[in-house]
């Protein structure tokens, strides 16, 4: 991913609330299990689901495209 394209990611990431880290997170093309709980997204720390939100779309398949989210 290019570093406009990370900045803008962070940017982005960094205005979401917590509804829609969860619906963004969830909805990430990638090649590992996210098999939080939602007990777990529910309480972990909303700048902590940020980090796991952000980690989790730098290594998504597919580019993440602007209107998600």
């Amino acid at each position: 991913m290019q570093g406009s394209r990370v900045e803008t990611l962070v940017k982005r990431i960094a205005e979401m609330d917590r509804d829609c880290l969860v619906h963004f997170l969830r909805g990430l093309d990638v090649n590992f299990t996210v098999d939080f709980t939602d007990e777990f997204l529910d309480t972990v720390t909303l700048e902590h689901l940020r980090h796991i939100t952000l980690a989790a779309a730098l290594r998504a398949k597919e580019p993440v495209h602007d209107n998600q989210g």
